[in-house]
């Protein structure tokens, strides 16, 4: 079972990656996006700035179209989640569009970037949520979030300043705003559900 994190020059791969093998996978780490159906799931990490990492992936757009149209599991971590959305604030941002919505500036009411420990508020469950309470803590490291057109895609939110989506799905394609991989338990779980979906749909 291939997973691969994709490097688009951003940060904290290593944390990422490290986190992937305590769970018993050994990501590949890749700057390329193979065009095969062999990655069995793809991860989108996620610190930097919106344009240069939304001008990057827009050259895989069509191959990413592919892998959610095959039912490739697909987790968006930080930025790496509002890339999926149609643009931002943040730069002269178009995003992938793979969300309908748009990524905006947390308030001035708050420090920014906000960067700690929040309470996830659950919106609806789902099987990336197994095992995972209702006020549960985890890391974000942020200045930006998520607004969708659709708020059924809103698993979970987060405060800080004014509710916003902390965790998103669409069929096989997920988004967290925080991260797991510096969340402790409860993102191992994340991590670890995650992994569940992937090979489950590889298995099948």
């Amino acid at each position: 079972m291939r997973l691969l994190i994709l490097d688009y020059g951003v940060g904290n791969l290593f944390s990422l990656r490290a986190a992937l093998e305590r769970e018993g996978v050994e990501p590949i780490v890749s700057a390329d996006l193979p065009s095969t159906a062999d990655i069995a799931a793809l991860i989108l990490p996620g610190v930097g700035h919106f344009t240069p990492v939304a001008e990057r992936l827009r050259g895989l757009r069509e191959r990413l179209q592919r892998m959610i149209e095959r039912g490739t599991p697909i987790l968006g971590i930080c930025l790496g989640m509002q890339v999926l959305f149609e643009e931002s604030e943040e730069g002269a941002g178009r995003g992938l569009g793979f969300f309908g919505g748009r990524v905006v500036r947390l308030p001035d009411s708050v420090k920014v970037p906000h960067i700690g420990w929040n309470a996830l508020r659950l919106r609806q469950r789902h099987r990336l949520l197994e095992g995972i309470e209702d006020g549960a803590w985890v890391y974000f490291v942020h200045s930006y979030h998520p607004q969708p057109m659709d708020s059924e895609i809103v698993l979970a939110e987060a405060e800080y300043g004014r509710l916003f989506p902390a965790i998103v799905a669409r069929g096989a394609l997920l988004g967290t705003q925080f991260h797991p991989e510096k969340s402790g338990a409860v993102g191992r779980r994340l991590l670890r559900n995650f992994l569940a979906l992937v090979r489950e749909r590889w298995t099948s």
